[in-house]
């Protein structure tokens, strides 16, 4: 499999973009990736970058959006913080893939047994952790259920997970509401911003669509 080109990238729709790493995914399920010269793309992309998707996804060991999606390089624009949150310095990086970079997807990917979401509800504290944490709080808050303080913390799974889609679904909004530039290109149907989750345990992204 060759790296894109700037011919190849602009083929590529907002909707053949999410059905490419939909394929990647399954392909790294099956454990039958791609046949890819990984040396010959770094030598394709040397003179330049035309990646096809982005993907704001957690720093977890377990959860590689280059892995997951079975892509290469130059495929994939990876932003990763713990907890998989926007700020303004990845709104910024976003803008850039999409706008100038030409990107035709974002992914904001959340996972299973999220690390950075049972901090939150713990409301751990432990030096500038604390802040970080605090990004993931109005997740917490929004997932109601269950009602029983004893049951809303990191020993709850079902919760923790729950918090983490929402904290998703948050994500997205905020990029919607805060980044004019990609609120536009969404519009227009020139990206498509969509959330999804991944399964530590089977390997498989669901994506809400």
């Amino acid at each position: 499999m060759k790296a894109h080109t700037k011919a190849t990238q602009a083929q590529i729709t907002p909707q053949s973009a999410l059905q490419l790493l939909k394929e990647g995914n399954r392909r790294f399920q099956d454990n039958k990736a791609a046949n890819r010269d990984l040396l010959e793309q770094v030598k394709d992309t040397s003179s330049g970058q035309y990646p096809f998707a982005t993907v704001l996804h957690c720093i977890d060991s377990r959860v590689s959006a280059e892995l997951i999606f079975d892509q290469g390089i130059g495929d994939v624009f990876s932003i990763r913080i713990a907890g998989n949150f926007i700020n303004q310095d990845i709104l910024g990086s976003m803008e850039f893939a999409s706008k100038l970079a030409g990107t035709k997807i974002i992914v904001v990917l959340g996972h299973t047994a999220c690390g950075a979401v049972k901090g939150a509800c713990d409301d751990a504290k432990l030096g500038n952790l604390t802040a970080m944490l605090g990004k993931i709080k109005p997740a917490v808050t929004a997932v109601t259920s269950p009602e029983d303080k004893t049951l809303r913390n990191s020993k709850n799974i079902d919760f923790v997970n729950a918090v983490a889609k929402k904290n998703v679904e948050l994500s997205i909004d905020k990029i919607m509401s805060e980044s004019e530039v990609l609120a536009e290109m969404k519009n227009n149907g020139e990206i498509n911003i969509i959330g999804g989750m991944y399964d530590i345990h089977t390997g498989a992204v669901n994506f809400y669509e």
